[in-house]
């Protein structure tokens, strides 16, 4: 397996690469980034914002990977301490994404206390649903937070309430998510491009190259968003085939801006305008597309070579005492920044991915 892999990445990127990685390896590089994060919590961000929900995901991925408990372990732990509680504000997407933890260790143990504070926060939302106003102008539109209208969005809430459903039989929860993402995928997806816009303000906006700004980890979000969506949509809802048709194409459009160290600059299309590395974007792509070739949506060449090569890549920016760095600051458009930078949700992208490639690695 080892050299076939090795053959594969050389033939696909020919660039100086190292050994393919084995799932020995994969595991180890997560659960040392892992647990560099739970033992360094950001001091910025409260336990259940997106920040640091991201990172549960991830927490939540490496899991099902590692024969350790204390995983699971410090994931049941912030259920407890916080009461299963979401973030504070009703309708905002990211006060959402803690809410698919809660969801899956309800899965696990299946104690409806796990999950019912989200149920009644979603249960409210459905009895008073806002309207599809996207439009991202604080002026304008003030209340544009209570809609996911930013590509960030698709990532955070839906994936909770699909396993909300999951874990209810409720319907409702399934049939909001699919709504709603196609309400924003209407106004944010550039058909031409097959990339996400990050919000409306960003539509007019153009590179120094004079091409469209796409943000690498705005449309990360988005990829990730969509793994997190179709792994348990039903294989006969009448969306899936557009979901599906969807996440092809946006990787055919990431593979394409995938720069020769395997890793994505902040903006996709104009690279040489941001040549430092990143890893928050290239981490959530690595994800979606190993997802993809895993699950047969994608091609196994060229995209297991892809996601091989970032995940090698990403390994490199893994510190020995387990600190992620090259993660962009929080923010909505490319920019340059510390190298030095992490960011706990940056260290869920990463595990997220390694779950991936651990799975890509089997035998």
């Amino acid at each position: 397996m080892r050299s076939r892999l090795t053959l594969l990445l050389a033939l696909l990127l020919p660039v100086a690469l190292p050994a393919a990685p084995d799932r020995a390896g994969v595991l180890t590089v997560m659960e040392r980034a892992a647990d560099w994060q739970l033992a360094n919590p950001s001091e910025k961000w409260t336990p259940l914002i997106w920040h640091n929900a991201a990172f549960y995901t991830g927490v939540m991925a490496l899991n099902k990977v590692s024969t350790s408990p204390r995983f699971h372990d410090a994931m049941m732990a912030l259920g407890e301490k916080h009461g299963w509680q979401l973030a504070p504000r009703p309708y905002h997407a990211d006060d959402h994404a803690v809410g698919q933890t809660y969801a899956e260790l309800f899965f696990k143990h299946r104690e409806p206390r796990m999950i019912a504070p989200m149920r009644a926060s979603f249960d409210y939302i459905l009895a008073h649903q806002p309207d599809d106003n996207l439009e991202f102008d604080r002026e304008k539109n003030p209340t544009r937070l209570d809609r996911w209208s930013w590509c960030d969005a698709l990532f955070m809430a839906p994936p909770a309430w699909v396993r909300l459903w999951k874990a209810t039989g409720d319907v409702r929860y399934l049939d909001f998510a699919v709504t709603k993402w196609w309400v924003t995928s209407d106004f944010l997806y550039d058909r031409d491009e097959q990339l996400y816009f990050r919000d409306s303000t960003i539509f007019a906006k153009r590179e120094p190259n004079g091409k469209k700004v796409f943000w690498s980890r705005g449309n990360g979000w988005v990829m990730a968003g969509l793994v997190r969506m179709l792994e348990l949509l039903p294989a006969d809802h009448p969306s899936r085939p557009k979901f599906v048709a969807q996440f092809q194409e946006m990787a055919a459009a990431v593979l394409r801006c995938q720069q020769p160290d395997g890793l994505w600059r902040a903006s996709l299309l104009d690279a040489s305008a941001y040549p430092m590395q990143e890893t928050s974007g290239s981490g959530f792509f690595c994800y979606a597309l190993a997802w993809g070739v895993n699950e047969g949506l994608l091609p196994r060449e060229p995209y297991a070579a892809a996601a091989l090569k970032t995940w090698a890549a990403l390994e490199t920016f893994v510190q020995p005492d387990g600190m992620l760095t090259h993660v962009q600051p929080v923010g909505f458009t490319p920019v340059t920044f510390d190298a030095n930078h992490t960011e706990p949700y940056g260290v869920g992208a990463l595990l997220l991915a390694g779950s991936e490639i651990h799975r890509l690695l089997t035998p």
